[in-house]
């Protein structure tokens, strides 16, 4: 298992992009019998507005552009689960993540 703190994430979905304000975010990469699971939690993101639309959106499906706090970029799509009460969101990954 992989785990690196996140310095940017950018979200984009239906056309709308949003570089995400959070207090912490983690990118954590699994791999198990040869596969490669990822995910990301996210939590203080102060956007609360995006995260009520997906809240109650049936389309929560995102592309994800992040920066470790290392330099490392990576991109990939996902769907993210939001938490609104606590500010906060699980991305998981659907498919490959990139390196940049």
């Amino acid at each position: 298992m992989e785990q690196y703190e996140l310095a940017e994430l950018v979200i984009s979905r239906q056309e709308e992009t949003f570089h995400l304000r959070f207090a912490s975010a983690q990118l954590v990469i699994v791999t198990d019998l040869g596969s490669k699971l990822w995910y990301v939690d996210v939590s203080g993101i102060s956007q609360t507005g995006m995260l009520q639309a997906l809240n109650v959106s049936e389309d929560i499906k995102v592309d994800l552009e992040a920066v470790t706090a290392g330099g490392r970029r990576y991109r990939g799509t996902g769907y993210m689960h939001p938490n609104v009460i606590h500010q906060a969101a699980a991305i998981r990954g659907d498919g490959e993540l990139v390196i940049d």
